[in-house]
Order: structure tokens, then sequence, then C-alpha cells
């Protein structure tokens, strides 16, 4: 839909049957991803190829990428779709993270739970989101059946961060490197799946925000990424910030921008994919971004009734337990509002 705003076409490949966004999309393919003939028609198609969610097998791109740009680039997704890869990143930067351990067999996790301990959360190093493929270890003789449930996978073992709240910044970069980082958004989960994300932040400091924007910004520098990336970082009582992971794509937790900005995180992905210069990442308003889960999205109707909010509705054909069905903003106005540019009209 923002790539309409702007007058492009879009063309959405899915190996579902029927794509919620191929309802807004100029042409879609249904094709597995296993068909190379469908990939390679797709491919010569279009001008530049982006992806919505990082559990694409790698495979796919290789075909891809020979007959045209594929953006974020394919550093990027590897090392998001392996925890163990992507905390290893993470911390090459210098950057902080929760103390971690790989886990691949039994002696792994023993010696992973010795140097970790408890509370710990062990979590497969692929194919985890919204609270699934990890377990929650409250001590020491629950490890082994926990590696059961999840497959006896790869995993990595993380120990229990005691952080004052979560925070997510969108950040963006520009084929020409220019980037611009929206600000914290301060997200509450319940269930393991993100609930609210609030903006401004509630418990986090001004100069904090700053800090995690330039730490976001250092973060898609180092990857020469081109996008909107989603960085979820926790922030300690002690003013610390530990990178919880990243995400090559817009995010939920951005959804806000939608209500809270003239340009939202996704035209800002789509101009920064195509070679546009970047939106100001600067906000108007104050909003508190609500997911719709399950059945949740019953309250749609009665929330349109609601003048503060936007309401914003996935078009799913079933509800299920669990599945983020839609979201809405509430906004309010700034109760620090930005100051007027240079030469404006005070009274105005």
């Amino acid at each position: 839909m923002s790539a309409a705003q702007l007058g492009l076409s879009t063309h959405v490949f899915s190996p579902e049957p029927s794509p919620v966004a191929g309802d807004v999309a100029s042409r879609t393919t249904h094709a597995d991803y296993a068909d190379s003939s469908a990939l390679l028609a797709f491919a010569d198609s279009v001008d530049v190829i982006t992806y919505e969610f990082e559990n694409i097998p790698s495979h796919v791109l290789d075909g891809l990428e020979t007959r045209c740009e594929v953006l974020p680039r394919r550093n990027a997704l590897s090392t998001s779709q392996d925890r163990l890869v992507e905390k290893n990143f993470v911390s090459s930067l210098g950057l902080e993270t929760a103390p971690y351990a790989n886990v691949e067999t039994q002696t792994d996790l023993d010696a992973a739970v010795d140097r970790i301990g408890t509370p710990s959360i062990l979590k497969t190093r692929s194919f985890g989101y919204d609270g699934k493929g990890q377990v929650r270890l409250t001590q020491r003789d629950e490890a082994r059946e926990a590696w059961s449930s999840l497959g006896s996978t790869p995993c990595i073992l993380e120990g229990f961060i005691d952080f004052r709240c979560e925070v997510s910044v969108i950040a963006a970069r520009s084929r020409s490197g220019d980037i611009v980082c929206f600000d914290p958004g301060e997200n509450l989960h319940r269930d393991g799946i993100l609930h609210t994300t609030t903006i401004p932040a509630q418990r986090v400091s001004g100069s904090l925000c700053e800090k995690a924007k330039a730490i976001a910004g250092e973060i898609v520098e180092a990857l020469d990424y081109v996008g909107v990336m989603g960085i979820e970082m926790f922030v300690t009582e002690q003013e610390a910030i530990l990178i919880n992971e990243i995400a090559p794509r817009v995010h939920n937790s951005g959804h806000w921008t939608q209500d809270g900005c003239i340009v939202d995180q996704f035209e800002q992905h789509i101009r920064a994919i195509v070679g546009y210069p970047l939106g100001s990442g600067t906000r108007h308003s104050d909003v508190v971004m609500t997911n719709l889960i399950g059945d949740e999205i019953s309250e749609a109707p009665e929330l349109l009734g609601e003048p503060d909010v936007s309401l914003y509705r996935y078009g799913k054909a079933d509800v299920r337990p669990g599945r983020k069905m839609g979201h809405f903003n509430r906004v309010t106005a700034m109760a620090d509002p930005p100051p007027l540019r240079p030469g404006a009209d005070a009274d105005r």
C-alpha cells in the first residue's frame, strides 16, 4: 500500500494460496519456495525484491540474486535467522547482550547451564517468534526436558535479564548510507506476544533514547543494510542497553509510526529499497499501539467509534488463539512537542 502511494506497482510471491497482501498488490504468484522456475519468473518481473519475514530458506535467494537486487541483503537475513550468529555479531560490535551459550549436544546443554545458571531461557536458534521456540528454566533439572520439548534442535541458553523495560528502535538506512531512526517505543508483552508499544517510552530518559537510536544506527551501518530494521533492546535499572534481537524488516513494534509520523516505517522501507530519499523520523503525536490477538478482533466495531483510535484489520480469514489479527493506534497530542523549525510562525 505504501508502494502504491508512491506510484509503484507490487508483485507478491507467497507459498500461501491467499496472501493478505495479494488483495492490494498489482500481481500475485502462488508457488512453493522449491519451485525454481516460478521464483525466476517472479524475479524477472520486478526491479527489486524485499521480504516481510526472516524465515525464508536461504537457497531461495540463490537464483533471485542473479536476476535482480534483493534488499535487505543476504547477510542481514542470515544473521537474523540464527540466534547464535546474531548474538555473536552484536557482541563483535562491542554491544551488550544477555549472557548466552550454544547448545547442540547434551554435553553442551549441561555446560551451558553450569555457566549461565538459572533462571534462564532456552531458545531454538532458528524459527522462533512470538514466544514460540523457547522455554524458561527456573531450576537446573528442567533443562533436559526443556531441550527435548524443543526437539533437541540446536539452541542457545540465555541468562535471564532483570530489566526495567524493553524498547525497540525502528531504524532505516538508504542505498547511499543515510540513516534515520524513529523514537524508541516501550514494549509490553503478554504470553510472549507483543501487546502494546507506547511512544514516548515511559521509563527511559531522553538521553537514553538517543543512545538507543545511536546503537541502532551502528548495527545497520555494520551490516551495510538497506531498508527498515526493528531492533529490540532491554534497558536495565543501571541504564545499560542490551540487544535482544534484530529483525531485518518492518516490525510490529513500529506500527505506531502509521499515525505518529508523516512518513511511517512502511513507506520508509519502500523509499530505502528503491533509492528514494528517506523521510524524517520526527514524531508529531504520542501513540499507544495495541495488538488485537485472536478473538480480540471482535472489538473492532467498538474501536471504530472511538475518536482517538486508528484501526488496522489484516483481513486474515481464520481467527486463532495467539494469532495477530490487527492492531489499533490510540493517538494523543504530544506532551512535549518538538520546537518549530527556524522561521516558522510561532502563532500558528
